[in-house]
């Protein structure tokens, strides 16, 4: 198992001994690259809730290595159904460590499921089984990447303009990313593309990772304000935005980093399509619409004191943080899977992925 964790993505994977999960930080980038190595309950969920982990996707690759080194630290000679139901409920809080983004209850329910199905050969037989799970995970994202980039690239030409909004490359997911994966692959094969990334108001994840992402791949980006969006499309210079997603409903409504449906508003009006790009495992065909899914909200002091010297608002002053908004469905021209690209209507597009 050891070379295999070794040819996965070096942002979140496990120690060597496997005691441990090693995820970069990316609350410190883009001036210090920081691992952390975490084998707590209370790191975990610390390290979802303050970012140091995030993007859908690596948050469940991160949920799925953070319920098997959970399980390792169960007693190896105890019951299984007593571990089991001590697992089940460390996980439980491990998955409600953030309610928008939907891979990681995914992950961290096919975790419990493999244990489930395994404990009949007592607790060692599940913590290898759950090894196996936790690898499968990881290297199922990255060909749902690869295939991602392949499909989203189908969808650009060579010196096209591309506008992103908060970060789905390599450090939201495994390789490549969702969102930017096109723009990576197309970087490997010649096709040039010039990319303006948002920079993502407050946490500025655009700025800090999908700039940093892009600019040491040697890609064309330029940063802008989140709100120069408007300028750059009025001007002709972005002929599609890709974002990625937290959380897809049947209906095609889409979860996203705040800010993504007023992108989507503005394409809309200057006709420039409007791409969401995930895997399948961020599609909820129990969700129906976009009014069910949660969204999360942050701490005022991110807009108020977060990055600055001195408060840039009056002290007492009410803020309202979202941490994501919703795009209507009606806004998407398509929905890029690895399996495809979804096309309106989407609650007949989406719910044709999983009846293959």
């Amino acid at each position: 198992m050891t070379q295999l964790r070794e040819e996965l993505s070096p942002h979140v994977g496990l120690t060597a001994d496997g005691e441990r999960v090693r995820i970069l930080d990316q609350s410190l980038l883009p001036n210090r690259e920081v691992y952390l190595e975490l084998s707590g309950l209370a790191e975990m969920v610390e390290a979802i809730r303050a970012l140091r982990v995030r993007g859908a996707p690596a948050i469940g690759i991160f949920a799925g290595y953070g319920v098997y080194v959970l399980a390792r630290q169960l007693p190896r000679t105890g019951g299984a159904r007593e571990n089991l139901a001590a697992l089940c409920l460390r996980a439980g809080e491990l998955s409600a460590a953030r309610p928008t983004a939907v891979n990681l209850a995914w992950a961290v329910g096919r975790m419990l499921d493999r244990a489930r199905r395994e404990a009949g050969g007592g607790w060692p037989a599940v913590v290898s089984a759950l090894e196996e799970e936790c690898l499968a995970i990881h290297r199922e994202d990255i060909a749902m990447c690869r295939a991602i980039a392949e499909h989203g690239l189908s969808l650009v030409r060579d010196g096209d303009g591309v506008l992103t909004h908060c970060n789905a490359g390599p450090l939201a997911t495994s390789r490549y990313g969702t969102a930017l994966g096109p723009i990576l692959l197309g970087q490997e094969r010649g096709v040039r593309l010039k990319v303006f990334a948002d920079e993502t108001r407050p946490l500025l994840q655009g700025a800090r990772l999908t700039a940093y992402e892009l600019n040491r791949a040697g890609v064309d980006v330029t940063l802008i304000c989140d709100n120069m969006a408007s300028m750059v499309m009025k001007n002709g210079w972005v002929q599609a935005c890709f974002v990625g997603c937290d959380r897809v409903a049947a209906n095609g409504d889409a979860a996203n980093k705040i800010g993504t449906s007023g992108v989507a508003i503005l394409a809309r009006h200057y006709g420039i399509p409007f791409y969401v790009l995930g895997p399948t495992s961020t599609i909820d065909l129990n969700c129906p619409t976009g009014n069910d899914i949660p969204i999360e909200e942050r701490d005022p002091e991110e807009i108020r004191t977060l990055w600055y010297k001195e408060p840039m608002a009056p002290a007492g002053v009410r803020c309202f943080n979202p941490a994501f908004d919703v795009t209507d469905h009606s806004l998407i021209a398509g929905i890029v899977t690895e399996k495809g690209i979804c096309r309106p209507p989407y609650t007949q597009s989406l719910a044709a992925l999983f009846s293959e």
